[in-house]
């Protein structure tokens, strides 16, 4: 005996895979990962934070059918010079689904107001105007953590990207 796993979307057969052949068994035991390769449809939303509260929010094109998306966009926010120390950026990857609600990929901060990886990069950033300055970062599933601000005692110590889109 072998066991045949089928990938269905909206009723049709996208992929099979299946297990080996368990001969001259009568209780089989598979201990096998079936991979299915199941492209995304990823975009990217930018909100602009300024002391916990979402100004503004931007998103790229939807990418179809890519796990590795590369995009060559530009997502602009005008931000007073005063102002660059109090604003932060929050970033989701998000699956686009055509039926039912899209699925949050990962999350990631930039800006001084959080630790970590966000807030050197964004103070290397303003060190640097009008200077490109790279930076990978990991996707999770939740913002890493804010650092409380002197006159705002009542922001949370971590925002969840997961509530809304």
């Amino acid at each position: 005996p072998y066991v045949k796993v089928y990938l269905v979307c909206e009723g049709k057969r996208i992929r099979k895979k299946r297990t080996s052949v368990k001969k001259n068994s009568l209780n089989p035991f598979y201990n096998e990962a079936l991979l299915f390769d199941v492209p995304a449809n990823p975009y990217v939303k930018v909100y602009l934070v300024c002391e916990g509260k979402r100004i503004r929010k931007k998103r790229t094109s939807v990418k179809k059918n890519s796990l590795n998306p590369f995009y060559n966009e530009a997502l602009l926010f005008d931000v007073p010079a005063s102002n660059v120390n109090d604003v932060s950026l929050i970033i989701k990857v998000i699956d686009y689904d055509r039926i039912g609600s899209d699925e949050l990929m990962g999350c990631t901060a930039i800006g001084s107001s959080f630790i970590g990886i966000g807030r050197d990069h964004w103070l290397e950033m303003l060190d640097n105007p009008r200077q490109p300055v790279t930076q990978w970062y990991p996707l999770m599933e939740t913002v890493p953590g804010q650092i409380p601000l002197s006159h705002s005692s009542n922001l949370p110590s971590s925002l969840s990207c997961l509530n809304g889109r």
